[in-house]
């Protein structure tokens, strides 16, 4: 199980820390608004997520017999994981374009996590399978791999919307860039686990 909590734990965080459009609009919304706005948009992927999960779990069941397939999901969540790596590597800050807008934190929150093709493809490719792995350990291992991710998913952007609203210069600052390196860092570590499982279920090793 604790493997599974690290994996949702590491997951979540550099998910939630990534530059992305939901993040720019908690940071947005703080800055306009208020804190209180902030946190409505990091609790979108709440409200949103949930078919998306309960589609790629049916799917996963679905093709569990097929292993060349699986396969092929687990390589390519691998390649995904190691794009956000590699972009998390790369990263020299969050730029915000202040506007003003009337406060509908939450619908705009749930509306561009809904739009965003990022959620579809973490589940399908990395989230789906490995809530699957986690099952072969109990529906208790499951549920905390999921709770683990979305902790950190929505619980790290308040924390970027606390930290905005008191120090506007932090997403510029060297200590968000550092802790997204190394995020990024470990996501490209968990890409190799998961190229690794994909060459298995091929028995290539």
């Amino acid at each position: 199980m604790i493997t599974f909590l690290v994996t949702g734990s590491i997951l979540g965080l550099s998910a939630g820390f990534a530059p992305g459009p939901l993040l720019v609009l908690v940071i947005s919304e703080t800055l306009q608004h208020d804190l209180k706005a902030g946190m409505k948009v990091a609790l979108a992927p709440v409200l949103t997520d949930l078919p998306i999960i309960v589609f790629s779990l049916l799917v996963m069941v679905k093709l569990s017999r097929f292993h060349n397939i699986l396969a092929i999901i687990s390589i390519l969540g691998a390649f995904f994981i190691l794009y956000l790596g590699i972009k998390n590597i790369k990263i020299k800050g969050v730029h915000i374009d202040k506007e003003t807008s009337p406060q509908r934190s939450l619908q705009k929150g749930i509306l561009v996590n809904a739009l965003s093709p990022h959620p579809y493809l973490f589940w399908l490719t990395v989230g789906g399978p490995t809530t699957i792995k986690a099952m072969d350990l109990g529906l208790l291992t499951a549920c905390a791999f999921v709770l683990c991710f979305y902790i950190l998913l929505v619980g790290s952007k308040i924390i970027l919307a606390l930290l905005v609203g008191r120090s506007r210069s932090y997403l510029q600052g060297n200590t968000y860039i550092y802790t997204m390196r190394m995020l990024g860092l470990v996501l490209i570590l968990l890409a190799g686990f998961l190229f690794q499982d994909g060459l298995h279920l091929l028995r290539v090793i």
